[in-house]
């Protein structure tokens, strides 16, 4: 690897142990065993080195998340028992990725600081969604139906990986979402 492969693998190390805020070019020289101008020779700044850093660890979250879904479904499984199969396995990557899952909740939280990182996350956001959605739905020609289920998909997978950070004993499992789907389903008239 070059000095500019090496600033990014020690830059995704330290975001991982540290996180973006905590970070300092020297912990970054230190982890890719490179020097303090070679920061500024390929990204110009610390900060940016670290965005691009970011970037990659998001789009890393995000292929694992796409492995997660497209999962082949097992055929005798009804929409509901698929519902939950496909949510343990995605809630599986949280106790089996969690670095991975802590660094993208600080990507989430420096979209206001960081353009770029709001762009990276909304094209991801929009391919998540579909993909969300098209697991659970059959496709049709209906974009504003697509793009609804998959808003609330996405709302269900953000709640979720932040319950899992903060507190993996009480967090849902997939068993638990679909359970509350039902109830959900069957509830009847919501409280006005």
């Amino acid at each position: 690897m070059g000095h500019r492969e090496d600033l990014l693998a020690g830059a995704k190390e330290c975001l991982y142990d540290k996180g973006f805020g905590r970070t300092t070019a020297r912990d970054i020289v230190a982890a890719s065993k490179t020097n303090l101008a070679s920061i500024g020779y390929h990204f110009g700044s610390k900060e940016a080195l670290l965005t691009e850093a970011l970037v990659q660890a998001t789009a890393e979250w995000g292929e694992e998340l796409e492995r997660a879904l497209t999962v082949d479904p097992d055929p005798a499984d009804g929409p509901m028992e698929r519902f939950e199969r496909t949510w343990t396995r995605v809630i599986d990557l949280y106790a089996t990725h969690h670095r991975l899952w802590s660094i993208a909740v600080e990507g989430i939280a420096q979209v206001g600081r960081i353009p770029e990182m709001r762009k990276v996350l909304a094209e991801a956001q929009d391919i998540a969604r579909e993909e969300l959605a098209l697991t659970f739905h059959t496709s049709g020609d209906d974009d504003e139906r697509t793009r609804v289920l998959g808003a609330v998909y996405q709302a269900l997978l953000t709640g979720v990986m932040v319950q899992w950070l903060v507190d993996p004993g009480t967090a849902p499992s997939g068993r638990d979402l679909a359970q509350a789907l039902r109830m959900i389903a069957g509830a009847g008239e919501l409280r006005g």
